[in-house]
């Protein structure tokens, strides 16, 4: 199936698409994918360097006639987002994606397909491959786990670059020219318990969650999608009073970037409320449903009995977290007053573990504001502190602020204009792009993001448009052209 890909148009994409997708590529666990890169570089004979870090540069010379041209850094990262679903065998350590064609769309068979930042990386490839193509003097910077902590951006040296001109390949609407983003903080809840003996004359039950869209914590969280963190809070706050209800087990979500899909719990109850409890979760089970029947048609929600587990959350615990887990914001907390539309500030509940005496909640804070990144984090630092948690602070990285009088904005949108005859959609998006840490360490160059549609980022249902690569490629090409001269 990868020789279809690569025979998709533009092969100058598809191919290098293929290639990488062959290449094991988790965040943190670049190994593979960073040797594969070095290897490209210098099959082409191209000067390519490896950072302390593991981020890659590979140079290559502007093209005759463009020497005069100011040098531009094309960028992307290496590693992309791991989910499957849960019926799907899958070792994204070990297994290259497993791709198709449907009709306009490139998908994978269960998986995350890796357009994030797959695609962006490739048509990098593709310039540096080109023999044909004009374009001036290229830095081709590609970082490492970008996904899970930008530490590749963060760690990049500022004597790594001498490019003026920054284009970020890392954007997932074709009509949308990109320039700012959110900056993200990372919000680690713990607390350790005692965990006490099961009762007498309980039942154990099991709850699983599962169905749910999921999505980029960030692009997707206005959706008002569902957050499997949040349903499973539902199914299990304040059942301790009416039926006895104690926690064994809860473990949901996985990765901080992505709304999370499934939840499982485990948990005991008192026999003798077994048919109330059973009637009162089902009526429970049916109201989510129909609350959330618009946007999430196929959740689904499980309640089986289970072999009595070993051990339980004692009840002071218990009910703090199931009360710190309500109160704690999930979604939109504040939308732009000066972009339309767009989210200014929200928080995601990525992945909740509770289990053999440890809980830790995960949340990953966006905001386009630096005091609105703070705000939210307090909120919910004061949310988990009330119910004794500790809470951490990790992973903080900035925004990246719009600049409309930039000289790169000013010349992908008269190009977009003249190749499609219509406007550019120019935005900020809700999301992390490397830019607002890159533009730290270089705060002269200019930068601007642009790239093919994709839909699903950061889900197994994440899916890449054909002809929007096709756009997209010949967008990138007539931009390296219309670079301007260096200013002498």
């Amino acid at each position: 199936m990868n020789l279809t890909i690569k025979n998709l148009e533009p092969t100058e994409i598809w191919g290098h698409f293929a290639d990488l997708n062959a290449v094991p590529r988790p965040s943190k666990k670049e190994e593979k994918i960073i040797q594969f890169m070095v290897n490209f570089g210098n099959k082409l004979q191209l000067e390519t360097l490896v950072d302390k870090i593991g981020n890659i540069l590979i140079k290559k010379p502007a093209s005759k006639g463009m020497e005069n041209r100011k040098t531009v850094i094309l960028q992307g990262h290496l590693d992309m987002v791991h989910q499957k679903n849960a019926t799907t065998d899958f070792n994204f350590e070990e297994e290259g994606i497993n791709m198709f064609v449907d009709d306009d769309w490139v998908k994978a068979k269960g998986t995350t397909l890796g357009a994030d930042n797959g695609l962006g990386v490739a048509a990098i490839m593709g310039v540096l491959s080109s023999k044909n193509s004009e374009h001036p003097a290229i830095e081709a910077l590609f970082t490492i786990d970008e996904e899970t902590g930008m530490t590749g951006a963060m760690g990049l040296d500022a004597t790594f670059l001498t490019g003026e001109i920054l284009i970020n390949l890392d954007t997932e609407e074709d009509d949308e020219i990109g320039i700012g983003c959110a900056g993200g903080i990372d919000i680690t809840a713990t607390r350790y318990y005692s965990e006490e003996g099961i009762p007498e004359k309980t039942t154990a039950f099991s709850i699983s969650i599962s169905g749910l869209n999921g999505g980029h914590s960030g692009m997707d969280i206005h959706r008002g999608l569902g957050n499997a963190n949040k349903i499973m809070n539902r199914m299990l706050f304040d059942r301790f009073t009416n039926f006895g209800l104690r926690i064994s087990e809860i473990n949901g979500g996985s990765l901080r970037n992505t709304i999370p899909r499934e939840s499982v719990s485990k948990f005991v109850i008192d026999t003798i409320s077994k048919d109330p409890f059973l009637n009162e979760t089902n009526k429970l089970i049916n109201q989510i449903k129909k609350e959330l029947s618009t946007i999430e048609p196929n959740l689904k929600i499980n309640i089986e009995e289970i072999p009595t587990p070993k051990g339980i959350v004692d009840l002071g615990t218990q009910e703090g977290f199931l009360r710190a887990m309500y109160a704690t914001l999930n979604g939109v907390f504040r939308m732009s007053p000066d972009v339309k539309d767009l989210v200014e500030t929200s928080n995601n509940i990525s992945k909740v573990e509770l289990k053999n005496g440890f809980i830790s909640v995960g949340c990953l804070a966006r905001s386009s504001s630096e005091s609105g990144k703070i705000d939210v984090s307090n909120s919910i630092r004061s949310s988990f502190e009330l119910a004794r948690f500790k809470v951490e602070f990790s992973g903080n990285y900035p925004g990246w602020l719009s600049n409309m009088n930039s000289e790169i904005l000013q010349i992908v949108s008269n190009t977009y204009r003249d190749l499609f005859q219509k406007e550019p959609k120019i935005v900020a998006c809700h999301a992390g792009l490397e830019c607002g840490i890159l533009g730290q360490n270089y705060p002269k160059i200019d930068m601007i993001s642009f790239g093919p549609n994709i839909k699903g980022a950061h889900s197994p249902d994440e899916k890449a448009q054909i002809s929007s690569t096709q756009k997209f490629w010949k967008m990138l090409l007539e931009v390296l052209k219309n670079i301007p001269e260096k200013i002498a």
